[in-house]
């Protein structure tokens, strides 16, 4: 039986008995998912009775590696029922570092990550939305069709395979990627120039090449009222000259996530002394820690390491994951597990693997 604290809410809940109830709920025969139960076979810690706060978290191991290829079905944990258990989608990781690794997302976990971000369009209103992103299998296309839901409009949409892209610039091929750019852009310029257009939901490769056509600027300033960004790094001046000299008045907001958290961070409304954005996480569900990559150590508020990401959730565990992004530690909000982070970007090399970002 799951207790009420697992329930997702915005509600304040106790960090510690939260993390020690999802250990019962996540290693309990009755309510585990066919590989946590097999997989706590092969810890030398009880979850249950061993991890007790969220520094515990670090006993883990990463397992991220092992989604590659276990069957999704062996990730539903067994005390989902209802409409707990109604599968929103199966989405996979972007496939840089290797064979891409599949997660399950549950359908009431995808809409309250959707809606822990709707106080950034809470005042936008009946607008269609715009997404240059890839639909599936990546999670960010899932999420700009519902956004468009939520603001009872529709959602006009570019494919993008950010994959492909990333095989052609692994081999060189520089033209080829410019031209595949291109041919995005011209397609949302159709959109732009003849439909109503109000969200914008883009990455910041590509946001740079809309603004290259004085056309397409002066078309988002007319009707756009609100950008978001994810998907690719955005530096402290190229975000400046976005919000302040080519597209003023539009709210520009970025979203930093994952396949491998099942959801996203969000942009803190208050903005960092460097003016870089800063993302808070939805705690306890989601948390970040910023750790040196030669120790596994937290680094200090202030100072840069590589990202480790944890999703909390009894919908899924995904513990002690260190991601393929460095990022400068930031306080978290009170009461929120781990920290905030801030100047996110892509390490050079991962597991052997050299780290291309493309546009996504």
């Amino acid at each position: 039986m799951c207790s009420a604290i697992l329930d997702i809410s915005t509600a304040t809940v106790d960090p510690d008995e939260y993390l020690r109830e999802l250990m019962a709920w996540h290693f309990s025969a009755d309510t585990g998912s066919p590989y946590w139960l097999r997989r706590a076979r092969t810890l030398d810690f009880d979850p249950v009775t061993d991890i007790r706060t969220f520094a515990d978290l670090t006993r883990f191991p990463n397992v991220i590696d092992e989604f590659r290829d276990v069957a999704v079905e062996d990730l539903i944990p067994r005390g989902l029922t209802g409409a707990d258990a109604e599968i929103a989608g199966i989405f996979e990781s972007g496939g840089t570092t290797g064979a891409p690794k599949r997660f399950v997302m549950f359908e009431r976990w995808m809409e309250f990550a959707l809606g822990w971000d709707e106080f950034h369009y809470a005042d936008l209103g009946v607008v269609n939305t715009l997404a240059i992103a890839p639909s599936g299998p990546h999670m960010f296309g899932e999420f700009a069709t519902r956004r468009a839901r939520r603001h009872d409009g529709v959602k006009f949409t570019i494919d993008l395979d950010p994959r492909w892209i990333k095989q052609l610039i692994a081999r060189g091929a520089t033209d080829e990627v410019e031209r595949y750019a291109e041919h995005l852009v011209d397609q949302a310029a159709d959109i732009l120039k003849s439909q109503s257009v109000g969200i914008l939901i883009t990455t910041p490769p590509l946001l740079e090449r809309l603004s290259r056509r004085e056309e397409l600027v002066d078309a988002i300033r007319k009707q756009v009222k609100f950008i978001c960004w994810s998907g690719a790094h955005m530096d402290a001046d190229s975000r400046d000259i976005f919000r302040n000299e080519i597209f003023p008045g539009i709210p520009l907001k970025g979203l930093y996530g994952s396949t491998t958290i099942l959801g996203m961070s969000r942009e803190r409304p208050e903005e960092h002394p460097d003016g870089l954005a800063v993302f808070d996480t939805p705690s306890p569900y989601i948390a970040f820690r910023v750790v040196d990559p030669e120790t596994g150590d937290d680094v200090a508020v202030g100072e840069r390491g590589q990202v480790v990401m944890n999703h909390l959730t009894k919908y899924a565990l995904l513990p002690n994951n260190l991601e393929r992004d460095m990022a400068t530690a930031v306080e978290a909000l009170p009461g929120a597990l781990g920290c905030a982070v801030a100047d996110v970007g892509p390490v050079r090399t991962f597991k052997d693997h050299s780290v291309i970002e493309g546009v996504y």
